[in-house]
C-alpha cells in the first residue's frame, strides 16, 4: 500500500486534476488516485477503466502507476497507450461503460501533467474531484483479486467510425499543426482517410514542445500555420492543443476563426437536421452566436464555462451541439457528446467541402470587434470574492440586462462585457465585444468604473 503523505491541495481543480511533475504529481500520487478510482468503480459496478496518455515525458510513468493502483483495487484496465484524450472518451463509449482516465497536461507547460476522468458516463468535476481527494487520504486495503490489464489499439476503429459517418463533398488540401502534441499520432491519418491532401506542421510527438506551445487559443501559436497556409496552395489550416480535444482554424487570408464563430457554422448545419433544438455555449462566446442560433431556428442556451460543466448541461438538456470559447466543441448529433478537436475538424471540413471557396464561407461568419481573454491576476481566494461583490453591488447603468450564472456578463444593444473568476487559477477573466470601436471602449469603461468602485487602485489589464 502506498504511503499516505499529505496531498497537494492545488492540483485538485474544478474540472480535473493538474499539477507540476514531480513536485505535485508523481508515481505515488498516481497510484493513490488509481486506488481511489477503483473504489469508485466498485461502488458503481464498473469492472473496467480505459486508460490512455498524452506525449509528455512524464505520462508513461504516471500511467503505469495509475494502472497499478486501479489493479490493486480489483478493477481491470484497457490500456490504449499514447493517444489523444478524445480516443480515451471514444473507447470508454465503445466499452459501454463511459469510464476512463486520460493522463494529460493539455496545453500546460511541459513540466505539468494531469488526469481527466469519467465514470459511468459522467465527467468527474467539482465535488467529485474533492471526493476523490478524500478517498486518496484514507488507507484502503487491496482487493482480494487484483485487476488485469488488456492493451488495445483503438485508432483503426476511431478512424473507421468517423469516415463511415462524415463525408466530404470534394477532396481538400489543408495544413495541420499538432504543435508536437499527441494529436500527431492520428491527425494526418484521419484527414487523409477523409480524402484530404495534408501538409504537416510539427506532427511528431515531443513533450518538450520545441516549436511552439500547443495551445491554439493563443494567436502567437498559430503564426507558423498562418504563414504556411498563406504561402502554399492549402485552402485552410487546422491546429490542435496538446491533447487534441480543442481545435483552432485559420483561413487562406490569415484570419483566425475563433471557436464561437466556428460554432455558428456548426449550429447552422446541425439545426438543418434537428430543427428547433437547443444549442449550448458558454458565457465567453460572442453575442452573434446566440443571434445566429435564433436566426437558424434554434434555442440559444448560455452556460457556465468549463468543459465538464458543458458536458453536464449537454446531458441534462439533450442538446445536439455545445461548445465554449476555449475551443471545446461537443457534438451529440452523429457523435457521442464529448469534446474532440479532431472530430470537430472533420465536421468543419464536411461543411466547407460543399463550397469551392472555404475562406469565403469562414470570413463571412458574423463577428464583432472583440478582445481576447484578458486576465487580472490576484491572490488565491480574491477573484471569487470580488466577483461575488460585483454580482451584488456592481453598477452597469447602460446595460440592458445582466447574466450572473458565471461571473457578470452585461449585455448591451451593441456588445457585451464579461468578468468571471477562473476555476483553475487565481485570476479574473475579462472579455469585451462591441459592434464598433466606440461601443467596445464604452463597455470597457463601464466595467472599469464598476470594478474600481469596489476595489480602488486595482491595476486592470484594459
Amino acid at each position: 500500500m502506498p504511503d499516505l503523505a499529505p496531498l497537494p491541495d492545488a492540483v485538485f481543480k474544478a474540472y480535473d486534476i493538474r499539477g507540476i511533475v514531480p513536485a505535485q504529481l508523481n508515481a505515488a500520487f498516481a497510484h493513490r488516485l488509481g486506488r481511489a478510482l477503483a473504489g469508485l468503480a466498485q461502488a458503481q459496478g464498473i469492472k473496467t477503466l480505459v486508460v490512455g496518455y498524452d506525449g509528455r515525458h512524464s505520462s508513461p510513468e504516471l500511467a503505469d502507476a495509475l494502472c497499478a493502483g486501479i489493479h490493486a483495487g480489483g478493477i481491470d484496465t484497457l490500456s490504449l497507450g499514447m493517444v489523444p484524450t478524445p480516443l480515451v472518451y471514444f473507447a470508454a463509449h465503445m466499452q459501454h461503460t463511459g469510464s476512463g482516465v486520460a493522463i494529460t497536461g493539455s496545453h500546460n507547460p511541459p513540466d505539468y501533467n494531469g488526469f481527466k476522468m469519467m465514470m459511468g458516463g459522467r465527467t468527474l468535476h467539482g465535488d467529485d474531484i474533492q471526493a476523490l481527494k478524500t478517498a486518496m487520504q484514507a488507507p484502503q486495503p487491496d482487493a482480494a483479486t487484483r485487476g488485469a490489464d488488456t492493451p488495445r489499439d483503438i485508432t483503426d476503429a476511431y478512424v473507421r467510425h468517423i469516415t463511415d459517418h462524415v463525408r466530404l463533398a470534394r477532396p481538400m488540401r489543408i495544413a495541420i499543426d499538432c504543435g508536437n502534441g499527441v494529436g500527431a499520432v492520428i491527425a494526418a491519418r484521419l484527414y487523409r482517410a477523409l480524402g484530404c491532401d495534408i501538409d504537416e506542421l510539427y506532427c511528431s510527438v515531443d513533450g518538450s514542445f520545441p516549436n511552439h506551445h500547443p495551445d491554439p487559443a493563443d494567436p502567437r501559436n498559430l503564426q507558423d500555420l498562418i504563414r504556411h497556409v498563406r504561402d502554399s496552395d492549402c485552402e485552410l489550416g487546422l491546429a490542435f492543443d496538446g491533447d487534441a480535444d480543442r481545435l483552432g482554424v485559420v483561413t487562406k487570408t490569415g484570419e483566425i476563426i475563433w471557436p464561437d464563430r466556428q460554432l455558428i457554422l456548426f449550429a447552422r448545419d446541425v439545426l438543418r437536421r434537428v430543427p428547433g433544438a437547443p444549442i449550448i455555449f458558454d458565457v465567453k462566446c460572442s453575442r452573434h452566436l446566440g443571434l445566429a442560433i435564433e436566426q437558424a431556428g434554434g434555442q440559444p442556451l448560455m452556460s457556465q464555462t468549463g468543459h465538464s460543466l458543458i458536458k453536464a448541461k449537454l446531458a441534462e438538456t439533450g442538446a445536439p451541439l455545445a461548445g465554449e470559447m476555449s475551443g471545446h466543441v461537443f457534438f451529440k448529433e452523429r457523435w457521442f457528446g464529448f469534446d474532440d478537436g479532431l472530430y470537430a475538424g472533420a465536421r468543419l471540413l464536411e461543411i466547407l467541402s460543399r463550397d469551392i471557396d472555404p475562406g469565403r464561407v469562414l470570413n463571412a461568419l458574423p463577428e464583432g470587434i472583440s478582445t481576447p481573454e484578458l486576465k487580472l491576476e490576484m491572490n488565491e481566494g480574491e477573484p471569487h470574492a470580488l466577483i461575488a461583490r460585483l454580482q451584488q453591488e456592481g453598477d452597469f447603468p447602460q446595460a440592458l440586462s445582466r447574466v450572473t450564472i458565471d461571473g457578470v456578463r452585461a449585455e448591451y444593444s451593441d456588445g457585451f462585457g464579461l468578468a468571471r473568476a477562473s476555476n483553475t487559477t487565481p485570476t479574473i477573466v475579462l472579455r469585451f465585444e462591441g459592434d464598433t470601436p466606440e461601443a467596445l471602449a464604452r463597455i470597457q469603461a463601464e466595467f472599469r468604473n464598476a470594478l474600481l468602485q469596489l476595489t480602488p487602485g486595482l491595476t486592470l489589464p484594459f
